[in-house]
């Protein structure tokens, strides 16, 4: 294993992945606190700061980990959560919707920030490959977490989203799956499943989106 491309690599992705987990964790804690949730901004959490959102185990071991351990072919990890009390919400059902969304919501803007500046670059000539190479990941980085995160199974946002649009009675049916959620995904990402039929086809949908929104901007600097 080349110990130099690798840490090229970690060196590549380290920055957007700081900004992805970082605005989107914040994003769900300033959207809770909008609606009437507080938690989040009274424990520190609604910040910029990556030291706030970081799991140890999560965010780098584990990931360090499967990609030495499977040569790079499969990472998985997760952030420090974002603690929220739907019930302080204004409206818990409705208002849990937007504040799954706002994390997603912030990576899908950041995709498209990442992608605009990889424009920038290229128009004013700059060809070192590393900071090209950044923005490519960060699009990537921030698809990824945009798709993932929006997978329809509790804790995931995407749960929590199919949570507030069930009625009460399927809601509360569908939320009991939570404490074995994170296993169940786990599972499914290991056997494929997440990512040929679901993490892929969304990923690319996006992405061609986002492309698409930009083709003015991008035209007009290259």
């Amino acid at each position: 294993m080349d110990i130099a491309l690798i840490a090229q690599t970690v060196a590549i992705y380290a920055l957007p992945v700081l900004f992805a987990i970082t605005l989107h964790e914040a994003a769900h804690g300033y959207v809770a606190r909008h609606f009437g949730d507080p938690t989040a901004w009274q424990l520190g959490r609604v910040t910029l700061n990556p030291a706030k959102h970081i799991d140890p185990l999560g965010t780098i071991a584990m990931p360090l980990l499967l990609y030495f351990a499977t040569a790079g072919a499969f990472l998985f990890g997760y952030a420090k959560p974002v603690p929220v009390n739907f019930g302080r919400l204004r409206h818990p059902r409705r208002d849990m919707i937007w504040v799954a969304l706002a994390g997603p919501a912030s990576n899908l803007l950041q995709a498209a920030l990442w992608l605009l500046l990889l424009y920038v670059l290229l128009a004013s000539g700059v060809s070192e490959r590393f900071w090209l190479e950044m923005c490519r990941a960060g699009f990537i980085v921030n698809l990824v977490m945009f798709a993932f995160n929006l997978f329809p199974l509790p804790p995931l946002d995407g749960g929590r989203i199919v949570v507030g649009l069930l009625p009460a009675r399927q809601a509360d049916a569908f939320s009991r799956i939570e404490p074995y959620g994170f296993f169940i995904v786990l599972a499914l990402v290991v056997t494929g499943i997440v990512g040929n039929l679901w993490l892929r086809p969304l990923m690319g949908v996006t992405g061609h989106a986002i492309e698409w929104l930009l083709t003015p901007l991008r035209l007009l600097l290259l």
